[in-house]
């Protein structure tokens, strides 16, 4: 069996440990059926759009759907969703994998969700991808991978949506909060590393204000998020002042 991370671009830099890793066509994600959704999902940000500048951005497709991959007494179903007030809120973004039709239409897969609440998803999580890709569209980036992780808390009583569904009465933990790691990678070979926790409630803050230590994401995780860098190649810009971009 060939080896994802030898095949798979987003996965140069290494990934948190999970129960079976789901390839894309353009991000990968790592699947915890235990929790009936992702344990991380990466990409790399419209990866290769220099190859197809001529071309207009897709539509979102909207094309919500169970990921078939995954037997079904261990994937989230949309009746799952259907009234549980939580949006099934994308982990790889659907605006960062615009370039074709078949690369939008994978980050619709349900593998890809996880409940998010509604405040969260359409406010400062929005926000915060919009931001990214304004990172990423900066002369000086080479690259941008982002690797997003829904993080359940220890001793905290966790609540779930699903339980009416009709696939075998499916229970998909709601995330107490989620994880989004952003690795540049400039002209210089230089890596600077970014490291947001959000809790999966509404937020007021800036988005400065949810920048933390990578170190401290990955206890909870469960995991190194960048395994194949030695960790003093990356600047890790937790407690930076100025604004990242």
């Amino acid at each position: 069996m060939n080896d994802p991370f030898q095949i798979q671009p987003e996965l140069r830099y290494g990934a948190p440990k999970c129960d079976e890793i789901l390839t894309g066509r353009y991000s990968s994600i790592g699947y915890s059926w235990y929790f009936r959704q992702a344990k991380w999902a990466l990409e790399i940000v419209n990866r290769n759009r220099e190859l197809v500048a001529d071309l207009p951005d897709v539509e979102r497709l909207n094309n919500f759907r169970a990921d078939t991959r995954i037997p079904r007494r261990f994937r989230a179903g949309l009746r799952a969703y259907k009234g549980s007030g939580y949006d099934r809120g994308h982990l790889v973004a659907s605006a960062n994998q615009d370039l074709q039709n078949i690369q939008n239409s994978e980050t619709f897969l349900l593998s890809n969700m996880s409940p998010q609440h509604p405040d969260l998803n359409r406010r400062i999580w929005r926000q915060l991808e919009e931001e990214i890709r304004k990172l990423d569209a900066k002369d000086s980036i080479l690259e941008t991978y982002v690797l997003t992780c829904p993080i359940f808390y220890f001793g905290k009583a966790v609540e779930t949506i699903g339980a009416d569904s009709k696939y075998f009465g499916i229970d998909v933990p709601i995330p107490h909060a989620f994880v989004k790691s952003v690795l540049t990678e400039n002209k210089r070979g230089q890596l600077d590393l970014y490291t947001f926790e959000m809790k999966n409630e509404r937020l007021d803050g800036e988005i400065e204000d949810y920048l933390v230590n990578t170190y401290d994401m990955e206890q909870i995780v469960g995991g190194r998020f960048w395994d194949r860098i030695s960790g003093g190649d990356l600047h890790d810009q937790k407690g930076k002042v100025a604004k990242m971009w």
